[in-house]
């Protein structure tokens, strides 16, 4: 891969498999993220979502081909990626404030930590306000709603200032209102850092409506594999543009025909498409097959 490349995608993989033992779980993925997406990623249960989610955080290793962030391997969670989950991660004995401040202080050398305190205070507050929670820095996340949560969890990854925020199912478990409110506040986010979002979520409503891009992922396709169980690739990847939309293009017949098109094309076990009718419009969209694999998926959608 060229040095421009490198530099233009902030994630890279090539023929990446990742497989436990003999459960192949990832199946020959190309990939490649440009800065500043909002990659929304959604697939049926198995497909392999947060098992990719760990891989870009560095939590787990591939197990073949090529992987790498920010045109490099790597081998290790660090600072320049953030995660926020459903589960909120705050520690229940601490403030909101407290919180927020924990990563910078966990990372900051014995020197840094003597002068940092009140610097990590001030940063944390200003990003209390960015979430809207200024208010109640001083409470603990039991005082807290799941909303008010999920919004200090957001602000614990933002103080790090990741190159790549990573957000598995965030809203999974929040009210209707309270999601949309999220919804919109991330985008914001977004808008305003620039930063790369890799958004996990099993609701296709809101991948269609947050992402700049959504990819599918399912193990429901044909390479002509024949009595051999694959595991999930990228089988729908579609360019939804960079700029941030209104909630009313939700009530849009064009916004629910492209719901029902991605759970056609990923969710349905009969809907076993070739690979070589995976649809790859976004311009990053890319994938490489064997020979043979070419010739047989061709077969494949021949008969189809």
């Amino acid at each position: 891969m060229s040095a421009a490349r490198e530099e233009n995608h902030v994630i890279y993989c090539l023929d990446m498999v990742k497989a436990y033992g003999a459960n192949v779980v990832l199946d020959d993925i190309d990939f490649k993220v440009s800065r500043g997406e909002f990659v929304t990623v959604v697939g049926p249960s198995g497909c392999g979502k947060s098992t990719m989610l760990r891989l870009i955080l560095g939590q787990e290793r591939h197990t073949s081909g090529t992987m790498l962030i920010d045109g490099r391997e790597i081998y290790h969670p660090d600072v320049t990626r953030g995660i926020v989950f459903q589960r909120y991660s705050l520690f229940p004995h601490l403030t909101a404030m407290e919180n927020v401040m924990i990563g910078k202080l966990f990372t900051a050398t014995c020197l840094e930590l003597l002068g940092s305190m009140e610097t990590s205070r001030d940063e944390a507050m200003y990003y209390l306000k960015k979430v809207g929670l200024e208010d109640d820095a001083k409470k603990k996340p039991h005082q807290l709603s799941g909303g008010q949560q999920q919004r200090v969890a957001i602000a614990q990854a933002l103080i790090m200032k990741p190159e790549i925020l990573m957000m598995d199912e965030p809203y999974g478990a929040l009210d209707p209102y309270t999601r949309e409110d999220l919804q919109m506040f991330i985008l914001e986010v977004w808008e305003e850092t620039g930063m790369t979002i890799f958004f996990v979520t099993h609701d296709l409503e809101e991948a269609v409506f947050l992402g700049s891009r959504v990819v599918a992922f399912s193990q429901y396709y044909s390479d002509g594999r024949h009595g051999l169980k694959h595991g999930a690739r990228i089988v729908s990847d579609y360019d939804l543009g960079r700029s941030i939309k209104s909630t009313e293009v939700k009530k849009s017949p064009a916004f629910s025909d492209l719901i029902h098109r991605i759970r056609h094309e990923s969710f349905e076990p009969k809907f076993c498409q070739s690979v070589k009718a995976f649809n790859q419009t976004h311009p990053d969209s890319f994938m490489t097959l064997t020979e043979e694999q070419g010739a047989v998926a061709a077969e494949v959608v021949e008969s189809i």
